[in-house]
């Protein structure tokens, strides 16, 4: 039984052509089909994989920092959690551009308690010229969390997102509030009713906010609308549920939180890099990859070190059996090196084997009653 599986795995490319003309799946002439995603058993075709894009290499900052006191306080403890990236990525990634910093929820607001309305916040000229300043001298995409005062349109606990230039690119608004023991959500906060996507320079971005991770539309909405990379901004250092979602959807995700931990979760949901303590933590993921399971032709990576050396990287879990592959080469995408060695992405592999399942038994398994 295990030569069968392992023979299927690695003769599934020799598949993929006949596969495709029986269930009408469109061919693309650049990649044989190693970037299909998802085929449903309906022959739908969902393309989603960036495998054949160039390498994507983006250099992300978190911050794990405790914000408290009135306004001014949290400004001051905002700005040094900001020079410290700066000093951080000058230290490990010297003449590297920085791409995106998250900050931890509510890491702005006037006053450390009460209701909503005072604890918020407008969005006026001083505080955009202000933070924006300073995204426009860290030449990156600045995450702001703030309980933001909308006038008429209410209160919310939001997001502000500064491009590279220091304008408001956007706003994130928490779609799932907290209820409160008053019956309340927040102390007064208006809910969101949007899981917008932002596209920067490097990618596309989405944004939660702490009790959103609870809800899981939230990160399969980011997930429909494009995101590559889901910032977690929160007052929780939850882990398990950022790494489920990461895994289940195939996006990055990075946690910014005041306490416990931050981390960066890889799209098979493993952990890439985790600070514990204080500070910021800086990592660099490639948002062009590939996700291959394990087989004998993969050779859990060692395929890709012994052709391409160090022009591929890779982590791969042996826990898991799996791994998560990228482009260091400009001129080499990590479909093509993935094709001329016979791989076949993990999604497509899963898809297609349903599809002759469903054959071979004459119709999809019974799931219910």
């Amino acid at each position: 039984m295990i030569l069968k599986q392992i023979a299927v795995a690695v003769g599934i490319a020799t598949m993929i052509p006949v596969l495709a003309q029986e269930y009408k799946i469109p061919q693309n002439t650049h990649s044989d089909n190693f970037t299909m995603k998802k085929i449903d058993r309906s022959g739908t075709y969902d393309f989603a994989s960036r495998c054949f894009m160039p390498p994507r290499k983006v250099l992300v900052a978190t911050v794990m920092e405790w914000c408290s006191g009135d306004f001014e306080e949290r400004v001051s403890k905002v700005m040094n959690c900001l020079d410290a990236v700066e000093r951080e990525a000058a230290a490990k990634f010297p003449g590297r551009r920085l791409d995106l910093v998250a900050l931890p929820e509510h890491a702005l607001q006037k006053v450390h308690s009460g209701s909503a309305r005072e604890r918020a916040l407008p969005l006026d000229k001083s505080l955009t010229e202000r933070f924006g300043q300073r995204a426009r001298e860290l030449g990156c995409y600045l995450l702001l969390p703030l309980m933001l005062d909308e006038g008429d349109a209410g209160l919310s606990n939001a997001v502000v997102v500064f491009d590279r230039n220091g304008l408001v690119a956007g706003i994130y608004r928490k779609v799932f509030p907290v209820n409160d023991p008053a019956g309340g959500l927040e102390g007064g906060v208006t809910p969101g009713s949007e899981f917008p996507v932002f596209e920067c320079d490097f990618g596309r971005i989405g944004i939660l906010i702490c009790w959103d991770m609870s809800f899981p539309e939230a990160w399969e909405t980011l997930a429909k609308n494009g995101a590559e990379l889901v910032v977690l901004s929160s007052a929780s250092p939850q882990t398990i549920r950022p790494s489920a979602a990461a895994m289940q959807h195939r996006y990055y995700v990075v946690t910014s939180t005041p306490t416990n931990n931050v981390s960066l979760f890889s799209p098979i949901g493993t952990l890439l890099a985790q600070r514990e303590k204080p500070g910021p933590l800086l990592a660099e993921v490639d948002l062009s990859f590939s996700i291959l399971h394990w087989s004998d032709a993969l050779r859990c990576g060692e395929a890709f070190r012994e052709k391409y050396g160090d022009r591929i990287g890779y982590h791969y879990s042996h826990r898991e059996d799996t791994g998560i592959f990228w482009s260091n080469d400009p001129n080499l995408t990590i479909g093509e090196a993935g094709k001329s060695l016979g791989l076949v992405e993990m999604n497509f592999q899963i898809e297609t084997g349903r599809l002759l399942q469903d054959k071979a038994r004459g119709g999809q398994p019974k799931t219910g009653k």
